[in-house]
């Protein structure tokens, strides 16, 4: 349906266990993208930030939301998932501790990739 488009989708996670609901549209959205063939940034900021880590997402539970592990998953297969460097160093958080294909990037390369042309960022 929308694997023609030559537009990417940066999706921003702010929000973690501490806003289920918020932290499940973002991978949502992200994996529907995927999904559909769209090329897909997924930044992991605030405590969205706990989800790099291995183990993580298997954890997170919301009713009638699909699993957390199985929205990475499907962005990790065909796109790109990052963590914020600033939001992993408060956590004590390094590229050692990440799911693989997990990078640690910071503020240059959001907006790098959010003024890209043809880029749509959507923040959750």
């Amino acid at each position: 349906m929308l694997a023609g488009m030559a537009r990417t989708l940066v999706v921003k996670a702010t929000a973690g266990a501490d806003a289920p609901e918020r932290c499940a549209q973002a991978f949502t959205v992200a994996a529907t993208a995927a999904a559909a063939g769209v090329p897909v940034s997924l930044w992991l900021t605030g405590e969205s930030t706990w989800f790099a880590l291995p183990g993580r997402a298997q954890n997170f539970e919301l009713p009638h939301s699909a699993p957390l592990a199985e929205l990475l998953h499907v962005v990790l297969a065909t796109g790109t998932v990052t963590a914020c460097t600033q939001c992993a160093a408060r956590r004590d958080i390094d590229s050692g501790d990440v799911i693989p294909g997990v990078r640690i990037a910071g503020a240059a390369v959001f907006v790098e990739e959010t003024m890209a042309e043809g880029a749509q960022a959507l923040i959750y």
